[in-house]
């Protein structure tokens, strides 16, 4: 008989989740056939989640503290509620999105590595038109900090209900249209299969010659080569990347001396923050799951995020 409160976390445990399970009212257990909740806490190991599952069929809840579940696709197969930490880390990687744009802004890419006094030039996020691909809570969040700059705002998003804060709100038919505006543009979506490689040569192309890519969402929403030749070509004015594919980017790779480049080593949010974050999730979820509040980032295994 599965007894309600027993919550494992696998494949790796962390003190601070077990205090969240503690504080949200459950208990840890170790995994067995009495425990129907899990924590799992290992992006590498999708399979051996799918595993882990087959032989548990008693689970009914697996709480992942990832936004993005694009590695767990064969794992959403499963008859369980998933959930994601989706919109937990909306602030820092909101806050590094705004960094990096400011960053292309005003050519830091280029002035980091300068030895001459060069030329004179910048860009001003004020009244400049800015895409946003995506419509979660980084979005939400980003358009908190974008507010004071005046921008004209288009959201793209599969679902395209008004935003607060959004100019607009497009659905994605219309983001080849809305592209060909756009001085700024920031990808913070879900990989999706619809989403992979969305951003190639086709979509590049669309762009005008002076308008910056942002991408804090991840690396293969991005058509690597098609980018390094966008770069190197002119075809755009520079990319801000925290998410790269593949990655960890190698050395020696041809896209970190491309131009106007500027790559962080995917730390929107570190570790620190993350596992501070995620607490929050597990205690709201822990009380979802003991019947005690809403369940909070729950997975569409359609949608894929």
């Amino acid at each position: 008989m599965i007894d309600p409160r027993k919550i494992a976390i696998e494949p790796k445990s962390f003190a601070s989740y077990e205090r969240a399970i503690e504080n949200g009212g459950g208990e840890v257990s170790k995994i067995g056939p009495d425990v129907g909740a899990l924590i799992w806490t290992d992006y590498a190991r999708p399979q051996a989640l799918v595993q882990l599952l087959e032989v548990n069929p008693q689970l009914t809840w697996v709480q992942l503290p990832f936004a993005g579940v694009d590695a767990f696709v064969e794992a959403l197969n499963a008859p369980v509620r998933f959930t994601s930490a989706k919109g937990s880390y909306r602030e820092p990687v909101a806050e590094h999105a705004l960094a990096l744009s400011l960053a292309l802004a005003r050519a830091l890419p280029e002035r980091v590595r300068a030895t001459t006094w060069g030329r004179k030039f910048a860009f001003s996020l004020y009244d400049s038109n800015i895409l946003i691909l995506g419509g979660g809570g980084i979005t939400e969040e980003l358009l908190t900090l974008l507010a004071p700059f005046r921008a004209n705002i288009t959201v793209v998003r599969n679902r395209p209900e008004q935003l607060a804060g959004a100019t607009r709100t497009v659905g994605f038919l219309e983001l080849d249209q809305a592209l060909q505006d756009a001085d700024l543009v920031i990808l913070a979506a879900a990989l999706t299969k619809e989403t992979k490689h969305l951003f190639n040569a086709a979509k590049f192309s669309l762009m005008k010659s002076t308008a910056y890519l942002v991408n804090v969402a991840r690396g293969p929403i991005v058509h690597t080569d098609d980018l390094i030749d966008a770069l190197n070509s002119g075809q755009i004015a520079g990319a801000a990347l925290d998410v790269t594919d593949p990655e960890p980017l190698p050395e020696g790779h041809a896209l970190w001396s491309a131009k106007n480049i500027l790559i962080t080593p995917h730390t929107a949010d570190t570790n620190e923050m993350v596992e501070r974050m995620f607490s929050v999730r597990v205690v709201e979820n822990v009380r979802a799951y003991l019947g005690q509040g809403p369940w909070v980032g729950t997975v569409d295994p359609d949608l894929g995020y």
